[in-house]
């Protein structure tokens, strides 16, 4: 049973269905909690993914531990009704940890596809960094990303046997996007193809930078527009009301400034496709623009995903709104410091982590008489 509920995982977690369907001894149960309703069922459009279960538990306005606690009583009546043989759950969200909670009390194996990631800080990010601790302690089989990421687990006292370094799946999901013929839908990302102005991608939304953190982001939007007339950024506004409170007010009189509606996955893989700089506090964004050889600025002041930091692609620069006009006019006015980041060597996988993953649920399953 694969169980997910938001966008960032429903794209990793694709890629594993996929190669689950074409296995000759495995088959998924798809579960989706829709944690985020609009946004999840984008991605399972692109990957033509039509869920066995779907929960819809998504409420405005529901707090962590409402979400929590419907997960995990809305999972367990599904592991009731299906008993599967494991749970595979990804990440780090609200909807990981419960349903591996739900998993691990019915005494059904929990695998946790990109486990092993941390960032030292239980408040950063927040919750997620106490929930894939949380996932780390119960589950059965971790599916690590990278060598850093097997490392931390072990220093948790994971079993080396339990870890399989399998890079991440989110490389498969981008490499098939990518290759897709894909037409932007939205009027204002047309123009990208024949436009020669460099463009800078924004997007940001996470929890510990709602307030101050982002204003100051907006500030330093406004500021590098009015720098760089030519330049072009694009911002994929967050649903959430207060991120768009933030910024909107102090972009919405730029002409070089675009701001549009979240676009679905196929798109927005082609939209960091035709980025030049990203500017960002995402997580898969971070594994993702070192993948097609994009400058990744981090809006945090630290991250779960080193490996690229230490390649040389990614750069943290938090949020203080001078830092980001520094870092980003650095990579617009010097070449070389462009073409290093540009150039850095991707540490994320090969594109084949799927096929890996099944490999492993198969070698456990068979371990255990399943």
């Amino acid at each position: 049973m694969v169980i997910y509920g938001t966008r960032p995982e429903a794209i990793k977690v694709a890629p594993v269905i996929k190669a689950l369907e074409e296995d000759e001894t495995l088959s998924p149960i798809v579960v989706v909690t829709a944690q985020h309703r609009e946004m999840l069922d984008q991605v399972n459009e692109v990957f033509q993914i039509v869920p066995d279960v779907d929960l819809n538990l998504m409420a405005h306005g529901q707090t962590l531990n409402e979400i929590a606690g419907n997960v995990i009583m809305r999972i367990d009546a599904v592991l009731d009704e299906h008993m599967p043989d494991a749970v595979l759950v990804q990440g780090d969200t609200t909807t990981v940890m419960g349903a591996a909670i739900a998993a691990f009390n019915r005494e059904i194996p929990v695998v946790h596809l990109e486990a092993g990631l941390r960032s030292g800080d239980i408040d950063s990010p927040f919750p997620e960094e106490a929930n894939r601790k949380i996932v780390s302690q119960i589950a059965r089989m971790h599916l690590a990303p990278t060598r850093v990421s097997r490392s931390n687990l072990l220093a948790d006292g994971v079993p080396d046997e339990n870890i399989h370094v399998i890079g991440n799946t989110v490389i498969d999901a981008l490499h098939w996007a990518v290759a897709r013929a894909v037409e932007f839908t939205v009027p204002e990302l047309k123009r990208l193809s024949i436009d020669d102005r460099r463009v800078l991608l924004v997007t940001t939304h996470r929890r510990e930078n709602l307030g101050e953190n982002m204003i100051n982001i907006g500030r330093a939007m406004r500021e590098l527009a009015t720098r760089y007339p030519d330049l072009l950024i694009v911002w994929p506004a967050h649903k959430n009301p207060k991120v768009r409170a933030s910024i909107e007010p102090q972009i919405v009189d730029l002409n070089n400034v675009i701001s549009i509606e979240p676009v679905e996955y196929g798109e927005f893989s082609h939209l960091i496709a035709n980025s030049d700089i990203i500017l960002t506090d995402s997580g898969g964004i971070q594994e993702e623009g070192p993948s097609l050889g994009k400058p990744v600025l981090v809006l945090r002041e630290n991250t779960e995903r080193p490996e690229a930091v230490d390649a040389g692609t990614v750069k943290l620069i938090g949020t203080a709104t001078d830092r980001i006009i520094t870092e980003v006019a650095r990579l617009l006015d010097d070449r070389a410091a462009y073409s290093a980041m540009a150039n850095a060597v991707n540490p994320y996988g090969d594109g084949h982590s799927a096929r890996r993953s099944v490999d492993a649920l198969t070698q456990l399953l068979s371990s255990e008489g399943r």
